[in-house]
């Protein structure tokens, strides 16, 4: 269990559930024609990838250069999803 965590495929597993949500969620919205729309639920998700991806990278001992840019990345798309949802609310 431990090599699971030291290794980061611990990480690699969420992603995959989480791929597997999207897929699902975007699913529903196709077949009851009234779920969620595909953009906003990747816009939803890419935030908390990007995390994870840093989490990977700082178990597999990367730089903290590497780690810094997917941070960047996570909060571009956190400030995408927050746009998304202030103009859905308004």
């Amino acid at each position: 269990m431990k090599d699971l965590f030291v290794s980061g495929r611990i990480v690699d597993a969420i992603v995959v559930f989480m791929a597997l949500e999207a897929s699902i969620l975007v699913l529903i919205g196709r077949r009851r024609r009234g779920g969620p729309r595909p953009f906003p639920v990747l816009a939803a998700l890419l935030p908390g990838l990007f995390l994870l991806l840093a989490l990977r990278i700082a178990l597999r001992a990367g730089s903290w250069r590497q780690i810094a840019v997917i941070l960047v990345l996570a909060l571009a798309a956190h400030l995408l999803d927050l746009s998304l949802r202030w103009g859905a609310a308004a």
